[in-house]
């Protein structure tokens, strides 16, 4: 069997997915993140200025890279989550698992998809943006690459969520307990500056922060959090967890059960 073309079949269903219910992937992030920027931009922001440690933009060009990432790694993680938790409950994963596709193609395929999705909406986001902001990527094939990462970091988690998931309870426990405060408390809205030197230490524990700061490094070529040992942080990441999803699929761990 041509692994390569099974790989692509398995993507395109991935693609054609997202594209089925755009109207679900795609939309509901350009009304929410028009809605972050109508209240916290336009509203709260003119009240508060300049972000500290990001002298020169205003607080809705601050806000703009974490709001990317928000939408990154929230679509990124739902749409692996939810595809692979699907094809488990429709029982298509069986199929999936004994045919001749090596795990890794499996899983660059389910990856595949959540890249997509992270990657439209990342788009749809800058779109958005652009009706309340100007700005200039100061560093576009880093800013493009920081989106492709972090769609795949979250894809992984999405994907080992599902794994583990027996019901569709158990699929948003993850996003709505753990990875929404875990984001929220990550730099999207905030320095981390004007936190006390407690909180900052704090902060700095939450490894969600590395990822807003190292694309907010890209865009606006300021950081707060050396990009280097950032970027070190989200590779290492990346690398554990594909790691761990190669050897749940290898084991059959949640699906051959």
């Amino acid at each position: 069997m041509n692994h390569y073309q099974s790989l692509k079949t398995l993507t395109y269903a991935q693609i054609r997915r997202i594209l089925r219910i755009w109207i679900q992937t795609i939309v509901p992030p350009a009304i929410t993140t028009a809605l972050y920027f109508l209240i916290f931009g336009e509203l709260i922001g003119r009240r508060i200025g300049e972000m500290p440690g990001y002298e020169g933009f205003t607080y809705v060009e601050f806000m703009v890279p974490g709001l990317i990432m928000l939408s990154v790694i929230t679509n990124a993680y739902a749409n692996v989550a939810s595809a692979f938790f699907g094809a488990k409950f429709q029982k298509a994963i069986e199929e999936i698992i004994i045919s001749p596709m090596p795990n890794w193609s499996i899983l660059i395929g389910f990856i595949m998809g959540g890249v997509t999705r992270g990657f439209i909406v990342g788009i749809v986001v800058v779109l958005v943006s652009l009706f309340f902001t100007t700005f200039t990527i100061h560093n576009i094939p880093l800013t493009l690459f920081a989106i492709i990462i972090t769609s795949v970091l979250f894809s992984l988690l999405g994907l080992i969520n599902g794994v583990y998931a027996k019901s569709f309870d158990d699929v948003a426990i993850i996003p709505t307990f753990v990875l929404t405060p875990l984001i929220y408390l990550g730099g999207i809205f905030y320095s981390i500056e004007i936190l006390s030197d407690q909180w900052q230490f704090i902060s700095k524990l939450n490894p969600i922060l590395y990822v807003v700061d190292f694309f907010r490094y890209a865009m606006l070529g300021t950081y707060q959090i050396n990009p280097f040992g950032a970027f070190a942080l989200i590779s290492g990441f990346t690398a554990s967890f594909f790691a761990l999803a190669y050897y749940l699929l290898h084991k059959g761990i949640g699906v051959k059960e």
